[in-house]
């Protein structure tokens, strides 16, 4: 069985909730995807039970803060353990050209050469283009770009214990994606916020979606199970309750919203 650890479900402004990132896990190891902004991942990591030094492959859907700059902090902590031989093999990012330009731009201000040295001695970059084909973990992953109207972003499709699972990337949805995503096993979309309280967070203007509005177009395309994230964080441990709500006056398959550091089991799906 696979699953999929939330390390963290937030936007990009919450301070309760870590900033949306995750991991696919399986018995053949730990897929990252995205970081987060600060040096809270490895706090996450480590409450998940996940050693930095067992993360071969990490994904970096784009280049706000909330979603590289925790890997700033992980190669920080990496650099040493480079140094003293903890860890050895090569690490591979995969991300785009302009996530890997920041990256690198960041790193050569705010860390010194000599640990950025190592970490850089074990680092392969996969520069990705649309439609990029990789194996990770024994899962193949086609990477796509989203079309997102801000900076360049990627999502994922791939299969996982035998059902079909798109990763959308933190924008609302661009309809040239819906002959993908149509009667999908599994989709993760963001949700900013409630339908109810859009004119308070203004999602639709920052290019994101409502618990609603995301949860009408996946029924539309007939998804089977939808995981919203990245949300905002008023509503404490009622979140949970109130975005299954709102979707479910729509969506009639299963909704996941997950809280942090909650685990989302991904069961074989049984073939007729």
């Amino acid at each position: 069985m696979a699953k999929v650890i939330m390390l963290g479900t937030g936007s990009g402004g919450t301070i309760e909730l870590y900033n949306t990132c995750f991991i696919i896990q399986n018995k053949l190891g730990s897929f990252l995807v995205d970081t987060g902004g600060s040096i809270e991942i490895i706090k996450r990591l480590k409450q998940s039970n996940i050693d930095l030094r067992d993360i071969k492959n990490i994904f970096i859907s784009h280049s706000h803060t909330d979603h590289v700059l925790g890997l700033i902090w992980m190669f920080k902590k990496m650099s040493t353990m480079i140094i003293h031989g903890e860890i050895k093999e090569k690490i591979n990012i995969y991300c785009n050209s302009v996530v890997y330009e920041t990256i690198k731009g960041v790193a050569s201000y705010v860390l010194p050469p000599k640990l950025m040295e190592a970490v850089y001695s074990i680092i392969n970059f996969v520069i990705l283009n649309d439609r990029d084909m990789h194996v990770i973990n024994g899962i193949n992953y086609e990477f796509f770009d989203i079309m997102a109207k801000g900076t360049m972003q990627y999502g994922f499709e791939c299969n996982i214990e035998g059902n079909r699972f798109i990763f959308l990337g933190d924008e609302n949805m661009n309809s040239l994606l819906n002959s993908r995503v149509a009667r999908a096993d599994y989709i993760m979309h963001e949700a900013f916020c409630l339908d109810s309280e859009e004119t308070k967070f203004h999602a639709y203007e920052k290019n994101h979606s409502t618990a609603l509005s995301a949860a009408q177009k996946l029924s539309e395309l007939e998804v089977k199970n939808i995981i919203l994230y990245h949300t905002e964080e008023t509503h404490g441990n009622k979140r949970k309750e109130l975005y299954t709500k709102e979707a479910r006056e729509v969506f009639k398959g299963n909704i996941i919203v997950p809280n942090d550091l909650e685990v989302i089991e991904i069961v074989r799906k049984l073939t007729k």
